[in-house]
């Protein structure tokens, strides 16, 4: 079987990505604004399009193929509750009070990709499934803590896995780390090599080298991790309807640290607060 092919950026090429990656960072802070009890996913995914649109890009997901023989119809994945990943945006389903949605969102600019994803609740939401989507965000920062110039891709699931155990334990609930989904290489194509899961043992698979970009989104779910694609060829939702939470993040490797290119501050925050220096370029700080 013949190797995937991975797409190793120049500097120059990562600063290019970064700047697509700061068009889908602008549009989910507008969409999480303006999700509220009411609101359609419909409308959510109008206001996604004009704020890309607007900033001189074009949406990754509308009319993405897939594999599935439907085009994605949205510009944006609104996954509702039970819904996993891959919600196609709707009017017939207006947003309510203790729904938790997860948006996920792609922009291309100047030939180059940026993919991210957050977990917004809706109004009051209850306890568990806030913890849940808390847990999930967590989980991604640990992951995106582990992308060392020549660590392993699997250093990165590792840490994802052991994040999501550690908060099982601390709080008392059992999490479902969806299988079959994952993350993955992303530049001049939204998916690339490597295939990226969010579990594993460490020291394995792709070397974590300069200019490697990859996109880092665990999935979790707050009971089995078992999926199914719904009758739409997209949109998939939990095998015992229990909720699920998604968040992602585009990061590069560099040899200063992760640079998390969806991040408004390049990651710097968060990663510090796990003893992790971000490999955000001087130039570009602050």
């Amino acid at each position: 079987m013949r190797r995937e092919q991975v797409e190793i950026k120049s500097r120059s090429e990562i600063l290019l990505m970064r700047e697509a990656g700061l068009v889908v960072w602008r549009t989910l802070e507008a969409l999480r604004a303006a999700a509220a009890p009411g609101v359609t996913t419909l409308e959510l995914d109008d206001l996604a399009e004009q704020t890309i649109r607007g900033a001189g890009a074009v949406p990754s997901f509308k009319g993405y193929p897939g594999n599935s023989t439907v085009p994605f119809p949205g510009v944006i994945c609104a996954s509702v509750n039970e819904e996993v990943v891959h919600g196609i945006p709707s009017r017939k389903r207006p947003l309510q009070d203790g729904d938790l949605l997860s948006i996920d969102c792609g922009a291309i600019l100047d030939g180059w990709h940026g993919d991210s994803a957050i977990t917004v609740p809706i109004g009051a939401v209850a306890p568990d499934e806030l913890a849940l989507s808390e847990a999930c965000e967590r989980s991604l920062w640990a992951g995106l803590a582990a992308v060392q110039l020549g660590g392993r891709l699997t250093d990165i699931s590792h840490a994802v896995e052991s994040s999501v155990l550690a908060d099982e334990k601390r709080l008392g609930l059992e999490f479902g780390i969806v299988e079959h989904y994952g993350g993955h290489g992303i530049g001049t194509q939204m998916h690339q090599a490597p295939h990226l899961l969010n579990y594993g043992r460490p020291g394995r698979g792709q070397k974590l080298v300069k200019g490697l970009a990859l996109a880092v989104e665990p999935m979790l779910t707050l009971g089995t991790p078992d999926t199914r694609e719904l009758d739409d060829h997209w949109t998939v939702v939990t095998t015992d309807a229990t909720w699920a939470a998604h968040w992602e993040h585009t990061v590069a490797v560099t040899e200063e640290g992760p640079w998390v290119l969806t991040a408004e501050d390049g990651g710097a925050a968060r990663l510090a607060e796990l003893g992790v220096r971000a490999g955000v370029p001087a130039a570009t700080a602050g």
